[in-house]
């Protein structure tokens, strides 16, 4: 988080609404006489004034946007600089969730139990996103909606992608093809948002080889060239203002899995007696919630067991310890910071 602090602090007014961003000495000024108060927006570092702004003129902001099945990027830039260059993780667990449920649900009206009859399928001749395509299309727009809520944006400029809707010669309705609905569902969200402009890969490319810039073919790389060269790009041909990236620092988010609480699971546990599995709350904490621990410091809590809480770092998502002691104990070892819903971490 330092890195990004060093640049650029995020400007908030009384109300909540966006200002242009400041720098970090100006922003230590208005904090230490009062004009303005530091808090964290799902880890990134702002400012919210207490008096009214000098002035509210703003400079266009555009958001590049380079979406893809494993990796997506996004580019906040203006015309003077780039302020933050975000690699997400896609959310890739819904279909076989989806799968893993209708299994669990076949499983148990197979068994000799009463249960109800089966219900009416009440998607037909309806209007809906298949659960793995809306999960996707949804992660973007959550994204998009959190740099909204920082930075006043004018635009949204975003590589568009297309799913092949010919075979054989024959073309075939494009809304049988999830991708190009959710897309169409995401793109009318954006026009919400501000303006929308739309770029094909090829004009993507060509403002890449315009600019004199290279993408690596290593797609999992948690580097500038991997995707947010294109998404830099983008915002670039909105903004104008640079030939070469005046910011390559990254900043990871991987959404955190939750799972939904499970009263029966596939296989019988010992004893036929069921476990409680699932759910987003441990012992009075939300899941994902940052904390602060004595021995491990800044983390995330995780799942509950026997009156213990287990952590996680946020830098690796792995377990730390779980027998963290919980808010009902004696002795307390978690400070509740806030609530969050991914992990993040800054590549320079």
């Amino acid at each position: 988080m330092q890195g990004l602090i060093a640049m650029f602090v995020l400007v908030v007014d009384t109300n909540q609404r966006p200002l242009m961003p400041t720098t970090q000495s100006r922003a230590r000024r208005w904090v230490e006489s009062g004009k303005a108060t530091p808090f964290w927006k799902r880890g990134i570092f702002c400012v919210r004034l207490n008096v009214e702004p000098s002035n509210r003129n703003t400079q266009p902001i555009a958001v590049g946007i380079d979406p893809g099945s494993k990796r997506e990027a996004f580019t906040v830039k203006s015309q003077a600089h780039t302020y933050l260059n975000i690699l997400t993780h896609a959310v890739d667990w819904v279909k076989d969730a989806v799968e893993t449920r209708r299994n669990m649900r076949q499983t148990r009206r197979g068994r000799k139990t009463p249960c109800r009859q089966s219900r009416a399928n009440r998607l037909v001749n309806k209007h809906s996103l298949a659960p793995s395509t809306k999960a996707r299309w949804q992660w973007k727009l959550r994204i998009c909606q959190w740099l909204a809520l920082m930075f006043p944006i004018t635009a949204f400029v975003v590589e568009d992608i297309k799913a092949r809707t010919s075979k054989n010669g024959r073309k075939w309705n494009i809304s049988f093809s999830p991708l190009e609905v959710g897309k169409s569902w995401f793109y009318a969200q954006l026009h919400q948002l501000g303006i929308l402009e739309i770029k094909s890969g090829l004009e993507t490319k060509e403002l890449r080889v315009m600019q004199g810039l290279k993408k690596t073919k290593n797609k999992l790389a948690e580097k500038f060239e991997a995707h947010n060269v294109d998404s830099f790009v983008l915002a670039n041909w909105y903004t104008g203002g640079h030939i070469q990236p005046d910011n390559t620092h990254l900043l990871v988010v991987i959404p955190l899995r939750f799972h939904r609480r499970q009263l029966h699971r596939l296989e019988h546990a010992p004893g036929h007696i069921r476990s409680p599995y699932g759910g987003t709350m441990s012992l009075g904490f939300k899941r994902g919630s940052l904390a602060i621990h004595p021995k491990y410091k800044l983390c995330f809590i995780g799942g509950s067991s026997k009156g213990r809480i287990s952590l996680h770092s946020i830098a690796t998502g792995k377990r730390l310890c779980q027998n963290a002691k919980s808010q009902n104990a004696k002795s307390q070892d978690i400070q509740f910071l806030t609530y969050n819903t991914w992990r993040i971490r800054y590549v320079a």
